[in-house]
């Protein structure tokens, strides 16, 4: 295993070179979205309609950040259980996203698809929200104002620490 210092956007070189355990510290922007964006995002791509931003190359982190205090860029922002995007994550996939930021595991579909299009699962560390907010250094509104801490935010992140939980060849750290 080795740390790895990457910027956004991803690759698919980048991708391919990171293997399930390696360590990260991300630095670029990456986006936030929950349950209701992705939602959205479905209904816009049943729609024939673009997404709100071009996933190509990008990370979306599972995360709602919450109002920031006072001399502060953002409040907490934590992975939330990837598990919940399982039901949106392979049409994302297809659609060009290669790139996920969460905690826990994944379903085999999720996990195919990464394999099939050449994508990484990447864990944040749960419980850790106060630490990570500590990394961004920008957050604006992209999409889905009205959802609040669930709308779509752009993230500019310095030294992200992150883990590398399902690498493109579908080797996946929560199996053994």
């Amino acid at each position: 295993m080795k740390t790895i210092k990457i910027t956004t956007p991803f690759t698919d070189e980048t991708i391919r070179a990171l293997n399930v355990g390696d360590s990260l510290l991300l630095s670029g922007e990456i986006y936030t979205a929950r349950d209701a964006a992705h939602g959205r995002m479905m209904a816009l791509i049943q729609e024939g309609k673009p997404l709100p931003f071009d996933v190509h190359g990008q990370a979306v982190f599972y995360a709602g950040p919450c109002p920031a205090p006072p001399g502060r860029v953002i409040g907490s922002v934590g992975p939330t259980t990837s598990a919940r995007m399982d039901a949106y994550a392979p049409r994302l996939i297809q659609q060009g996203l290669r790139v996920m930021i969460g905690k826990g595991e994944r379903s085999e579909a999720v996990t195919s698809a990464i394999k099939a299009h050449g994508g990484v699962y990447l864990t944040a560390i749960g419980g850790t929200a106060a630490l990570l907010s500590r990394c961004v250094t920008k957050c604006e509104a992209v999409a889905f104002e009205d959802l609040g801490a669930e709308a779509i935010y752009r993230l500019s992140v310095r030294d992200l620490p992150l883990v590398v939980a399902i690498d493109c060849r579908g080797k996946n750290i929560f199996q053994r």
